[in-house]
């Protein structure tokens, strides 16, 4: 059925409510968890895949909006555009007070923490082992998403789904490196301000890298069911604009807080 206007009035929907509710549930359960609280672990791993289940049914009315109802018209995808721009904004001010809180702590160290940066006795990572391994891994990243997107736009199937393969794989070998990081990391996010915000701006950037890869999985599906044309993909484009917004983050992250924090 064709869209009979240019814009789309839109369907009631319990999922964004539920899904920010469950958001609002993960947070708490973090909390805990990091207060040792008993089950902590527990209920982080529940309301993940509630928060999983919950993208799944929105997502899938959205792709039917799109794909198959015809609601999506031009019209839409640049208010659509418009609404992912302004999303990727206000996680650009989001990662600002983390950053904000690191080069105050950094640029004026206390008399608490020895009044150096890094604090005495504690012992940051080497910013050229593990950390410019992801950096080069992140970018690459984001030259292979531009492949996909040249790929997508040329009609070239085969090669945009080899590209965004390598996307996908090029997150999962970078969560698994930090993931491996932290575990070898000295100090934990309890080790005064410096493993706060450490493990604040890192940690939100790694949550960042998990919920892309989950986009980029399900632009993955849509491509091998053929959903993209040359003139319409804009799910997949703001996929790529968000992946982007995490490859610049970081970086900024690289330079600001591996390397010139712990020279």
């Amino acid at each position: 059925m064709q869209q009979q206007n240019n814009y789309q009035l839109v369907d009631m929907s319990p999922w964004p409510i539920i899904t920010g509710t469950n958001m609002f549930l993960l947070l708490t359960s973090v909390v805990l968890y990091i207060h040792s609280v008993e089950n902590g672990l527990v209920f982080i791993f529940c309301n993940i895949i509630s928060l999983l289940l919950c993208m799944f049914v929105w997502w899938r009315d959205v792709i039917r909006e799109g794909t198959y109802l015809g609601k999506h018209t031009l019209e839409v995808q640049k208010s659509l555009a418009y609404g992912m721009l302004l999303f990727i904004l206000s996680e650009v001010c989001f990662f600002v007070a983390f950053f904000w809180g690191f080069f105050h702590s950094s640029m004026s160290p206390t008399i608490e923490i020895g009044s150096v940066w890094p604090p005495e006795n504690l012992v940051g990572f080497n910013p050229w082992l593990i950390p410019l391994l992801n950096t080069v891994i992140l970018l690459s990243s984001g030259a292979t998403i531009t492949w996909a997107h040249h790929e997508i736009i040329g009609g070239n199937l085969k090669n945009a789904l080899l590209a965004l393969e390598s996307t996908i794989g090029l997150a999962i070998l970078f969560t698994l490196l930090q993931i491996y990081e932290y575990v070898e990391a000295n100090f934990n996010i309890m080790d005064g301000i410096y493993g706060t915000t450490f493990f604040m701006a890192t940690g939100f950037h790694g949550f960042h890298v998990f919920i892309g890869t989950i986009i980029l999985s399900v632009m993955l599906l849509r491509l091998y069911n053929y959903h993209f044309t040359r003139e319409h993909h804009f799910g997949f484009e703001a996929g790529a604009w968000y992946w982007h917004f995490v490859d610049v983050v970081w970086l900024f992250l690289y330079v600001s807080i591996y390397w010139w924090g712990a020279i």
